[in-house]
């Protein structure tokens, strides 16, 4: 078998989230937004396939189809080797999310070939893992997360559809006021009272907050009991974090999310003793080749790999390794339903049951799911 080709085909689709200027989502007015559907194509009929939105038809003819037209798709550690190597003389334009679309299809072109679950070819530790609430940001919309005690009102809701834990995102830039420690921890608080002790919590606050604002948060966090705390400062500044981990001792630190430099970064931060868990997600780092890496270096020291994101391919690496505690689901407020399929979809790629549950599909490859006649009907 041999890649003949690798086809972009943009659409669009009916969305009620929108972006504010720092990228952060909310509920808004419904739109249409732009998809991608990223196909890898092969000279026997597989075609392996992947929704990429940021998938750029440009970037991969100049860089990635003269490097994997003619090759063995089934080789996909080689192959993402020649997309890594590519990306120095790119200027930039070769993204870490390109690779990770271009490597989840090949993934599913993969498990199609063979008949299997890409979630089984990974290792197929478990059939199900237990979800968390991932909320969005906080925001300024009246019934929706503007105070801390409709941050309350709505982890309560979250139990109730069956969530074992919950995670937290709130208030950031450009809100006004935001961030706060303060007030972050007002609404962490309010959370807490509202579903009792037991009940796992995590705080993903704003990006960029000082060394000194992050102990104090984490701090306030331990407290409260929560489980851990990702990203609130820079990542690119290692010995904050080892600061903020050593003063924490009781809240797990979780990174890098964001940082560049895939599984390499990673180990740094295990060597300089920077986190407690490390982070990863296929479209941040590159795809669910580099992701296994990351969840195989973790529990080489011991430690658990979260995964970052939602979508098919950060669940099939959380159902394939024994280190990862949660599947992420959302992101998650009061006025957005999450369990509607998207107009391309048949189905939702993570359905989770009353006991808070999500499994992976059975069918060959990612099983996503596509609606084909959706996104031929609505070409961008």
């Amino acid at each position: 078998m041999q890649i003949t080709d690798i086809k972009v085909t943009r659409f669009t689709w009916p969305n009620n989230v929108t972006s504010d200027a720092d990228g952060h989502a909310h509920p808004g007015p419904e739109k249409m937004s732009k998809g991608a559907l990223l196909q890898v194509l092969t000279d026997e009929g597989v075609t392996g396939e992947v929704v990429a939105p940021g998938a750029d038809a440009s970037v991969i003819a100049e860089f990635i189809l003269p490097r994997l037209v003619g090759q063995d798709p089934l080789r996909i550690q080689a192959l993402w080797q020649k997309m890594y190597m590519a990306q120095r003389g790119s200027g930039g334009r070769l993204t870490d999310r390109i690779i990770a679309g271009v490597d989840q299809a090949l993934w599913d072109l993969k498990g199609k070939a063979a008949g299997m679950p890409v979630w089984k070819m990974l290792g197929g530790y478990r059939d199900r893992i237990p979800a968390y609430g991932s909320t969005m940001c906080g925001d300024d919309i009246a019934g929706g997360l503007s105070t801390p005690a409709e941050y309350a009102e709505f982890a309560l809701k979250l139990r109730a559809r069956g969530y074992p834990a919950i995670k937290l995102h709130t208030w950031m830039p450009p809100l006004p006021g935001a961030p706060s420690v303060a007030r972050d921890l007002e609404a962490c608080a309010a959370v807490r009272e509202a579903v009792g002790p037991d009940v796992p919590l995590m705080l993903d606050p704003d990006h960029y907050y000082t060394r000194h604002e992050a102990i104090r948060l984490g701090q306030g966090l331990q407290a409260l009991g929560f489980t851990w705390m990702e990203e609130p400062m820079e990542e690119a500044s290692v010995a904050s974090y080892r600061a903020l981990k050593d003063a924490c001792p009781s809240l797990d630190i979780v990174g890098p999310e964001s940082a560049a430099g895939k599984h390499w970064t990673r180990a740094e931060w295990v060597l300089a003793g920077a986190a407690d868990r490390l982070r990863a997600g296929v479209w941040g780092v590159g795809g669910i080749t580099p992701t296994l890496k990351i969840c195989h270096l973790a529990e080489s020291f011991g430690m658990l790999c979260e995964m970052h994101g939602t979508g098919a391919g950060n669940l099939a690496v959380a159902c394939a390794v024994p280190n990862t505690t949660y599947y992420e689901r959302g992101l998650l407020h009061p006025m957005i339903d999450y369990e509607v399929p998207r107009a391309y979809q048949t189905r939702l790629e993570d359905p989770m049951d009353s006991g808070g549950f999500v499994r992976p599909s059975s069918e060959p490859g990612l099983g996503l799911g596509l609606d084909y006649d959706w996104i031929a009907a609505h070409p961008d």
